[in-house]
């Protein structure tokens, strides 16, 4: 039977050593003789789970005890209303660096609680893509925070440098690369990321808050409890039910990763591959990339084929290899190869010898 990969970016592959666990754990979980989505979250040994969880994240991405963890539900994208709610009064703003696609969506959520400071950040030069080093970002000095997105998983485009800016706190959405590489989480007042790219299946978003950002009496009254981080952080993420799956699988991610030497050993890994893939379209005479090197993404590479209407034909012929989910997105069209932690090398591997054959056929 022929190996497949999926490159999907998201709800995207997950470790395969995890399904298994997953699969044999799935109707007597804890030897309870229950499956884990089948008992209360208030139980105990759920609740030993989810603190299990956080440590797991504490100890991976090295997080200060001035931060909490936080779960919460309805994607990346309620965050976009649920950080100004929570961190703006009225009268307050915002500085949102417009990077790529879900920046750009983070900003229009952003507009029905503030007015935000808009940073242009890309530039183009002989038709390549920079993002301006972030010296270079024209902040608002009365703003009260930075936000920004690290990785645009669409355009294939991200801010591979840690932000350096004093007295602003910075939010930023790492959906699609946290637990990829080391971090330095001081740097950050909020980091927020969405489960179903690196850390497990969808359903479930990763809050990372430095405590004094965790308001003892929120600025907006209107606020729906279910976003308010303070009812959430006193109620232990347990506000309201959580998605006791995703929490679970997700767990069993995080310890995987442990197992496989950490984030530090991972990023190796995320490197080799992405340079074997990136290496492979700058040497092609059909492959192209217009994303600067600085800020080309590690995690969703993006390509063109420049010979006209063989697009459909890669796609197919590389299904017929098990090379699955490869379709850029619909707004930008061409190729994208979603590389997240769980992708082996050997996917990669396998990727770049049908791009080779299929240029030397079609060439």
């Amino acid at each position: 039977m022929k190996k497949i990969f999926n490159f999907s970016p998201g709800p995207s592959m997950i470790p395969h050593k995890v399904l298994l666990q997953a699969q044999n754990e799935l109707i007597n979980w804890n030897h309870l003789h229950f499956s884990v989505m089948e008992i209360s979250h208030r139980n105990k040994d759920f609740i030993n789970l989810v603190e299990e969880f956080k440590n797991n994240l504490r100890i991976l991405m090295n997080i200060p005890k001035t931060y909490k963890i936080l779960f919460c539900q309805g994607g990346a994208r309620t965050q976009f209303a649920a950080i100004p709610m929570n961190l703006l009064n009225y009268n307050q703003n915002a500085d949102y660096a417009n990077i790529g696609y879900w920046s750009y969506k983070a900003v229009e959520e952003a507009k029905k609680y503030c007015i935000p400071h808009i940073i242009k950040t890309k530039k183009i030069i002989n038709n390549i893509v920079y993002i301006k080093p972030m010296i270079e970002w024209l902040l608002n000095n009365k703003s009260i925070y930075i936000h920004y997105c690290a990785n645009e998983t669409i355009e294939g485009i991200a801010v591979n440098e840690e932000p350096n800016f004093k007295n602003k706190i910075v939010v930023a959405d790492l959906s699609s690369t946290i637990l990829t590489k080391e971090i330095d989480v001081s740097r950050y007042g909020i980091i927020y990321a969405s489960t179903q790219k690196n850390i497990g299946p969808s359903g479930l978003t990763v809050l990372i808050i430095r405590d004094d950002l965790i308001i003892k009496q929120n600025y907006r009254k209107e606020i729906p409890s279910v976003l308010n981080y303070k009812i959430i952080a006193d109620n232990n993420s347990m506000f309201n039910t959580p998605p006791t799956f995703s929490l679970y699988l997700s767990n069993l991610v995080l310890n995987w990763l442990k197992k496989k030497g950490g984030v530090k050993h991972i990023d190796k890994i995320n490197q080799k591959k992405a340079n074997l893939l990136y290496s492979t379209i700058d040497n092609s005479k059909i492959y192209t990339n217009n994303i600067s090197i600085k800020n080309r993404s590690l995690t969703n590479i993006v390509f063109n084929i420049n010979k006209k209407n063989i697009e459909n034909i890669f796609l197919k012929e590389a299904e017929i290899q098990g090379l699955y989910f490869l379709k850029g997105h619909s707004i930008l069209g061409g190729i994208r190869a979603s590389i997240y932690n769980a992708m082996p090398i050997e996917g990669i591997e396998t990727l770049v010898k049908f791009m080779n054959s299929f240029e030397k056929k079609y060439i």
